[in-house]
């Protein structure tokens, strides 16, 4: 009972203060739009009248006359200064605003802005607006968490070898291929697959999980070896050999059948284990997440080393084995060896399963299923042909899913047509992002040029999409709207190298436009001044005094309309 009074008292007390608190901000606002139409005009004639009273003391007339004198007695060389000064720090300030908005997407100008100085000059706002804002904030709550959800950065389903590719293209071009991001991405990824509490139970399993947190390549690679000392079929000694010490897929592959033996063993001990303990229940989804990733990278080497039909059937087998691991997208990787095959119809069956409504989309599902469907018509598609008939039922379908594949990622199809140029894919890729669609098209550039027409009918329909969804951050057509976070985090995944591909295109800020224009005014000005330093002069005293003369006016009515002891005879009321 004491509680419930307790919560009741507090309950009560609580509208009241709110009350009491709200009651003058309330009466304000019923004030503001009473003197709404007037506030303004008052305030400027109380403001003129400030001034004019003040002009004694201020000596506003004997200053301004100093002004005009001072103007009127500068040198040609004075102005020379003036404009030059001006122009180089106007341009300074383009420049710098130009490096901003290139590195960043945005103005540095309208950021201080708009987090500074607008507080300072907007004020409180009224509980109106705040309640507006509120609910219309609850309103797109929901479009928030997905689009948080879809700037997830996710591991690259078909990665490369660090040691046999990523290493080799550093030791030709002198670029690094991977970002410190990614590369640290990685690290974390491997913790959490190959490592498990009971590690420290066993030596070889211990000293891997110092590896795994190495930053130095060849520090990692030692503490590998130092592993299989210890324990000659440490499966994870022979994965980290395999990625990043082997120069060659052959040797990645010796090194992985090496880590499958010994990863079987490991998981038939695990499963036979009769302990059901949470650490064992530990070590035995480690095991498993060995076993799994062993076996896709061997069918990856069989794939890089032509055994097409080998590397599918361990990938079906795979997927069989482990149906509950959808979410390391193996069949990413089925979908391009079978393209690879020209096996259109295990292609279809493949995207039958996976390309539905309830299950996250990709590139490589989205695109192929635009690539089928272009199959069936692009060899005798011709634009100027359709424009006279109009459009079949296939070349419709075709048309409507490749809008569908460039909504859900609009970077792919520059890279298909070679509008921009191609890099290593990252180890890890934001989907609907430029990462991803660098990764898909490194790997299915070569499907679709292999079939006639299809890049053709890609070139003449992508940009169809974007008169479909104009405001696509806004609202989108058949996805969610476009997540606005992507160039951030394609940034940080993608080399300094690589131009980033940016959707939708920004717009130049304002202020980059007004410090170009004042730039290049300043700068004209600068050289007029240099060139023709007496006439300049002059045009500058008259537009001063052009500038100061409307002040004079003013002040000379003012004097003849008001008396001169008008302040004086306030002051004695």
């Amino acid at each position: 009972m004491a509680e419930s009074g307790d919560g009741d008292g507090e309950g009560d007390a609580a509208p009241a203060s709110s009350e009491a608190g709200g009651a003058c901000p309330g009466r304000w606002e019923r004030l503001r739009p009473a003197a709404g139409p007037w506030a303004r005009p008052v305030a400027v004639v109380a403001a003129l009248g400030l001034l004019y009273a003040l002009r004694g003391p201020l000596r506003l007339r004997d200053n301004l006359v100093a002004v005009t004198v001072f103007l009127s007695t500068l040198t040609p060389k004075f102005y020379v200064a003036l404009t030059g000064t001006s122009s180089l720090i106007s341009g300074l300030i383009f420049i710098f605003e130009w490096w901003y908005f290139r590195k960043y997407g945005t103005s540095f100008i309208e950021q201080v802005s708009v987090s500074h100085l607008r507080p300072l000059i907007g004020g409180a706002e009224n509980s109106t607006s705040l309640q507006s804002s509120f609910s219309a904030s609850n309103g797109e709550s929901e479009a928030n968490r997905q689009s948080l959800s879809e700037c997830k950065v996710w591991r690259n389903p078909i990665n490369l070898f660090r040691g046999a590719e990523y290493s080799r293209y550093t030791w030709v071009t002198g670029k690094e291929p991977l970002t410190y991001y990614d590369m640290n991405l990685s690290a974390q990824d491997h913790q959490t697959f190959f490592t498990c509490e009971t590690d420290s139970l066993r030596p070889s399993d211990a000293v891997m999980q110092k590896a795994w947190r190495e930053r130095n390549p060849q520090s990692r690679i030692k503490a590998a070896y130092q592993a299989l000392e210890l324990n000659n079929e440490c499966a994870t000694a022979y994965v980290l050999l395999a990625e990043e010490e082997a120069t060659t897929i052959v040797d990645a592959e010796k090194y992985f059948k090496q880590a499958l033996r010994a990863g079987e063993n490991v998981y038939r001990k695990s499963q036979h284990c009769g302990s059901q303990s949470p650490q064992h229940e530990a070590q035995l989804r480690r095991d498993t997440n060995v076993l799994v990733y062993v076996k896709r990278r061997l069918a990856m080497c069989s794939r890089k080393l032509g055994r097409i039909k080998e590397a599918v059937k361990m990938m079906r087998d795979l997927m069989k084995e482990f149906p509950l691991l959808s979410v390391l997208n193996i069949h990413e990787n089925l979908l391009e060896a079978l393209l690879e095959l020209q096996a259109y119809a295990d292609v279809q069956a493949v995207l039958a399963k996976y390309d539905d409504i309830s299950l996250p989309k990709s590139a490589a599902i989205c695109y192929t299923a635009a690539l089928l469907k272009a199959r069936a018509v692009s060899d005798r598609f011709s634009p100027e042909t359709a424009s006279r008939r109009g459009l079949s039922t296939a070349e419709i379908n075709a048309v409507e899913a490749i809008h569908r594949a460039v909504e859900f990622n609009p970077h792919v199809p520059k890279y298909l047509l070679e509008m921009k140029s191609l890099i290593l894919p990252p180890e890890h890729i934001l989907k609907r992002g430029d990462s991803e669609a660098v990764a898909y098209a490194f790997f299915h550039l070569q499907h679709w040029k292999r079939i006639e027409g299809a890049l053709n009918l890609l070139h003449c329909t992508w940009e169809g999409t974007f008169r479909m969804i104009p405001y696509p951050l806004e609202k989108g057509h058949l996805f969610y709207p476009y997540p606005s976070c992507t160039e951030t985090a394609d940034r940080e995944l993608l080399p300094t190298f690589h131009d980033v591909s940016v959707y939708p295109q920004k717009e130049l800020p304002f202020f980059i436009h007004f410090t170009a224009g004042l730039c290049s005014f300043t700068a004209m000005l600068a050289l007029l001044t240099h060139q023709f330093p007496e006439l300049m002069v002059i045009f500058a005293k008259a537009f001063f005094g052009t500038l100061l003369s409307p002040l004079s006016f003013m002040m000379e009515k003012i004097e003849r309309i008001m008396p001169a002891g008008l302040w004086h005879q306030l002051t004695q009321i």
